[in-house]
């Protein structure tokens, strides 16, 4: 049964059923584990104490799936040097501002004079470029396909508008060849994805059949309410013990096997698959979106001489570690004794969906 209405995610005996479900579902089944690949999906598992609730043989491990934690501290570097050329103002969402680059952040070079704007929209940042006709407007663009077709939308408006004041940096994920690149280069064991449900409203649940045909993986599109996970975990465990992988849609309320063809055409027409370097997994070939070349002049890479970057990154900081799944928070030497939310030594415990955020806020076993 797909969950459809608001009273079913509160219905404590529904609950009751699906977890009875998992775990006789469960029972006859060795050890398994399945990631979370959606920063949601975590800060929701967390929040929800959803982990505690499991039967012993059921492991979670949260994966590469908050957007502003993967973002490269080569981009975030970029991002800063945009903010330091003279009549540039640069915008972006808000937990970007405090993610730490190489020897500062967007936030600290706001607080030394520089223009640095957060905005909840990327069309916000379109009629900041025609408020400050006399600067030029760069917005950074992160997120994965969810949030790429919104950004080519504010492309697109720049230019009926007439706007040359106005580029995007992508430093854009998409999520497929990640979920192939942990598993070429990770000793992970995995049973199952959780897939996400929101990216997966844009590019179908078909996007994730290489995954079924290549590995033999199982992969479950979930919604984001606690019983949403708890039937993807059930989803899972149910193929696992059949013997077969498949990919599978819980969340039919918001997704369908091919996916949002009129986001997919916009995104596809401002951008083009190219390689990005991953923060924790390095380089990984068709894993980002590059502004094409018929829109140069939109993209911001291309009208500014950015310089190449020596990006560092704290040695004792473990988020990259966190983000492939390879430890948990609690296992990393910085983690609530130095790194805290307000005091945020790595993206993950920045950013709203990172796993050392939602590790420190809910989760206090040890």
């Amino acid at each position: 049964m797909a969950l459809k209405y608001i009273d079913e995610f509160r219905d404590g005996e529904l609950a009751r059923a699906i977890l009875q479900r998992l775990k006789a579902r469960c029972r006859d089944l060795g050890p398994l584990r399945f990631m979370e690949i959606c920063g949601t999906h975590t800060v929701s598992i967390f929040r929800s104490g959803l982990r505690e609730l499991l039967p012993s043989n059921v492991e979670l491990i949260s994966g590469p799936g908050c957007p502003v934690c993967v973002t490269a501290n080569e981009d975030i570097d970029r991002a800063i040097w945009f903010a330091s050329q003279p009549e540039v103002i640069v915008t972006t969402f808000g937990d970007l501002l405090r993610v730490p680059g190489s020897r500062s952040s967007l936030l600290q070079k706001r607080g030394n004079g520089a223009d640095v704007r957060m905005v909840y929209a990327t069309f916000d940042a379109v009629q900041i470029a025609k408020e400050n006709p006399d600067k030029h407007v760069v917005f950074i663009g992160i997120g994965f396909e969810t949030t790429a077709p919104t950004v080519a939308a504010a492309v697109q408006m720049a230019a009926r508008e007439g706007l040359d004041n106005f580029s995007v940096f992508s430093a854009h994920k998409v999520m497929p060849p990640v979920m192939a690149a942990l598993l070429e280069s990770e000793n992970l064991h995995l049973d199952g994805f959780l897939c996400p449900g929101h990216v997966t409203t844009v590019i179908g649940a078909k996007a994730y059949q290489d995954v079924v045909d290549n590995y033999g993986l199982s992969c479950v599109v979930t919604g984001f309410e606690a019983l949403d996970i708890l039937q993807g975990l059930t989803l899972l465990v149910e193929q696992r013990a059949r013997g077969k992988a498949l990919v599978e849609i819980q969340y039919r309320r918001g997704v369908t096997w091919e996916g949002n063809p009129a986001a997919q055409k916009l995104m596809n027409e401002i951008f083009e698959p190219a390689d990005a370097v991953w923060r924790g997994l390095g380089k990984i070939s068709g894993s980002g979106l590059a502004v094409r070349p018929q829109w140069a002049r939109f993209d911001a890479a291309a009208r500014f001489d950015v310089p190449s970057m020596d990006a560092k990154e704290d040695p004792a900081c473990r988020c990259g570690d966190v983000l492939r799944g390879a430890l948990r928070p609690p296992q990393c030497p910085l983690f609530r004794k130095i790194c805290t939310p307000q005091n945020p030594k790595g993206p993950c415990m920045v950013s709203s969906e990172g796993t050392c955020g939602a590790y420190y806020r809910y989760h206090r076993d040890e």
